[in-house]
């Protein structure tokens, strides 16, 4: 087997959403797996919930019940190219400020020439997108940082 070619599946894989592949040629079996890798950021799976910001110091007297809002983020599924529209001369699909509901289209992710729409799993506001456009995207990458409504 050509050594080019097992460059090229590797690298097909280490792009793609696969986390096992088995390859079979004549007498050569080459089988393949990705280790999961931890997350990016501490924001763990799509819409799981983090500790909001730690606090510098012991919290004063007066502060006596912590406001304990939860912050979620809508998570890559994939590695792949953000796009926060469906074409250059579109407006973006969600914007801060935005009211989204379950369902609803919040951008694209290209993956090997795909076009996948990914869609929020619960009604939220969008608090922050936290990539730019075209911006090259891992998989568990926090895309918008969200607030449950």
């Amino acid at each position: 087997m050509d050594l080019e070619k097992i460059a090229g599946l590797v690298k097909m894989i280490e792009e793609s959403a696969l986390t096992e592949f088995t390859y079979k040629e004549g007498d050569v079996k080459i089988t393949m797996s990705k280790l999961e890798h931890p997350p990016v950021v501490a924001a763990g799976m799509p819409a799981m919930p983090v500790s909001g910001p730690a606090a510098a110091g012991p919290a004063p007297a007066a502060a006596a019940e912590p406001e304990e809002e939860e912050v979620l983020f809508i998570t890559a599924p994939i590695v792949g190219t953000f796009y926060s529209a469906a074409g250059p001369d579109i407006p973006a699909y969600v914007r801060v400020g935005d009211r989204i509901k379950e369902g609803q289209t919040v951008c694209i992710l290209e993956a090997m020439k795909l076009m996948n729409e990914i869609q929020c799993e619960f009604d939220c506001e969008i608090e922050a997108v936290l990539v730019s456009n075209e911006q090259k995207v891992e998989y568990g990458q926090p895309l918008f940082r969200v607030k449950k409504i």
